[in-house]
């Protein structure tokens, strides 16, 4: 009987210990699945590397006499597994501030690459628009005016210079003649003659994409530039200049457009990119240029003062 009160009464006193035990065993279950999951963000590739706890057993200069409690290691144990928690939440926040700081470096070269590849971009094509200008003093287009009941009474140049006389009024209507890329164009320049010149712009960019094959897409490709600078655009008129030396080099108005294009980058503070151009202008249509143009390009090269 005396032995199985002691029996009885050493089962009550392991039963918490029993119990601690399994709470403990769950403790270290989670901390496992945790350590898992910060290892793969610490260590994405695998490569069987470990994060080991920083955790040690108390050391105690005598082990443990036969008649120390059974609950004592479990309390060492119970004290280790606190210490591993609390070393994985401060883990678990380095990680989440080293991910917010990646992010904000991820934002910041983002956003540089983007201003980056503008700034290449425009290179290839013309400059920044960092300023503007009034109308342009090139060469008198006297061929934008196709002969015939449709042609326009007054000169292009007219409208933009300042102090000029008031021009007599041009009619807006679009010409009817059965050519419609001849219509299309014309239509276009009176709203250019006019000053109406975002109008003259949708319109010269219709004739290009609708036309691309007639010789009026590069009057109309040159006239839009020219209405970008008349307008104070000197940064889109250079860009339509370009693409219509670049796209259609054997066009009427591709030796034209090399020299607004000259104009536009002086505008623009960009005077050493203007004098390439005027070289550009010499070489390739230097022995086709009448008297007039030679000396609007020497006039556009002592403004931009090349060599």
């Amino acid at each position: 009987m005396r032995k199985s009160i002691l029996v009885g009464v050493c089962l009550a006193a392991l039963l918490p210990a029993a119990v601690r035990a399994q709470n403990v065993e769950g403790r270290v279950g989670k901390l496992e699945s945790e350590m898992r999951a910060v290892q793969r963000k610490v260590f994405p590739g695998g490569a069987g590397q470990m994060l080991q706890p920083e955790v040690r057993a108390p050391q105690s200069e005598q082990g443990p006499g036969p008649g120390s409690p059974a609950t004592s290691a479990l309390a060492d144990v119970n004290q280790r597994v606190t210490s591993l928690e609390q070393q994985m939440t401060s883990l678990t926040e380095q990680i989440e501030q080293n991910q917010n700081r990646t992010r904000q470096l991820q934002d910041a070269f983002d956003n540089y690459r983007r201003s980056n590849d503008a700034r290449m971009k425009t290179l290839e094509t013309g400059p920044a628009p960092i300023a503007t200008g009034a109308g342009t003093g090139g060469p008198i287009e006297s061929d934008d005016q196709s002969s015939g009941p449709s042609r326009p009474t007054t000169r292009p140049e007219a409208a933009s210079k300042p102090g000029a006389a008031t021009p007599t009024k041009v009619s807006v209507e679009k010409p009817s003649t059965g050519d419609p890329a001849e219509d299309e164009y014309m239509y276009g320049y009176r709203l250019w003659a006019a000053k109406q010149y975002p109008q003259a712009e949708a319109q010269l960019k219709k004739v290009v994409a609708e036309y691309p094959k007639s010789k009026r897409a590069s009057y109309a490709q040159n006239l839009l530039g020219r209405s970008y600078l008349d307008e104070g655009k000197p940064s889109l008129a250079s860009m339509a200049f370009y693409d219509n030396y670049k796209k259609m080099p054997e066009g009427e108005r591709a030796p034209d457009s090399l020299l607004y294009l000259g104009q536009a980058l002086t505008k623009l503070n960009k005077p050493a990119d203007a004098c390439k151009v005027y070289d550009e202008l010499n070489d390739v249509y230097g022995a086709k240029m009448a008297a007039a143009m030679k000396g609007q390009v020497a006039a556009g090269r002592s403004a931009a003062k090349c060599k």
